[in-house]
């Protein structure tokens, strides 16, 4: 397989003067994870990436799998780095001829994924604004927003979609991993919010309202899949993407 992959440190170098400084939300509320150096060292631990998510990941980053079917034809965009093994099993799918591209706007993330990939990993890696993206209308086959969207001001998270649904192709599609209003039989319902208001400000808006609310108006789609896990506190949504509709035309449910 041709080998694709493009070293992060000098693509980020390449876009340095395109890029926007670090959002101000990511650095007051995310920096102890992300932005700061030592966050990689503390947090890239699949032990722990699982125990943050009451363990979870492995269930999640299978039903991204098996919702793929283990095979990733033509050319696949993860909107953001993410900690675990996700990245590297997403890479294992991609069929011949075939591409997965990840965009992060954190250097540091970007370089530490590319530690996880294989030289010969069909993958390129792209210092990128998940809500200014600077690829082309349609150029991709499928996006995935793997626990992103609660880290996001809602007025960034609504960019971030709007942007997500005009790079993927009609047709393709558009898969949304993260939290969900629990069940109100879930204690962690109860436990867990206040525990997020303090360390991660934005995901009592996942907690409370459907991913629905923030999706653009200018978009027709359709639901492939929704599925809910560990008593609703986590989802996992698939949206098919079909061709703008013109403004004023409601959308198909």
């Amino acid at each position: 397989m041709k080998n694709r992959f493009e070293p992060p440190v000098a693509a980020c170098v390449a876009v340095k003067k395109a890029l926007p400084s670090v959002p101000h939300y990511l650095q007051a509320h995310y920096w102890w994870a992300y932005v700061h150096p030592r966050a990689v060292h503390v947090f890239e631990r699949q032990w722990l990436v699982n125990l943050i998510l009451w363990g979870n990941y492995k269930r999640l980053c299978n039903a991204v799998l098996q919702a793929y079917g283990n095979h990733l034809p033509g050319r696949t965009l993860q909107i953001a780095c993410a900690y675990g093994d996700l990245t590297p099993r997403l890479a294992a799918c991609v069929a011949p001829g075939g591409a997965l591209e990840i965009i992060d706007i954190l250097p540091i993330q970007l370089e530490n994924l590319a530690g996880k990939l294989a030289a010969a990993a069909p993958i390129k890696l792209h210092c990128m604004d998940s809500a200014a993206l600077t690829f082309a209308d349609a150029s991709f086959d499928r996006a995935l927003l793997f626990f992103l969207l609660h880290e996001q001001p809602q007025a960034v998270r609504e960019r971030t979609l709007a942007e997500a649904f005009r790079v993927v192709r009609p047709g393709g599609t558009l898969t949304i991993v993260d939290y969900a209003p629990p069940s109100r039989f879930n204690p962690l319902r109860y436990f867990w919010t206040p525990v997020l208001d303090r360390l991660e400000p934005f995901a009592r808006d996942l907690f409370s309202e459907e991913i629905a609310a923030w999706l653009p108006k200018d978009r027709n789609f359709s639901r492939v899949d929704e599925q809910r896990f560990f008593g609703g506190m986590y989802q996992m949504l698939t949206l098919k993407v079909a061709e703008a509709r013109p403004i004023g035309k409601p959308a198909s449910r």
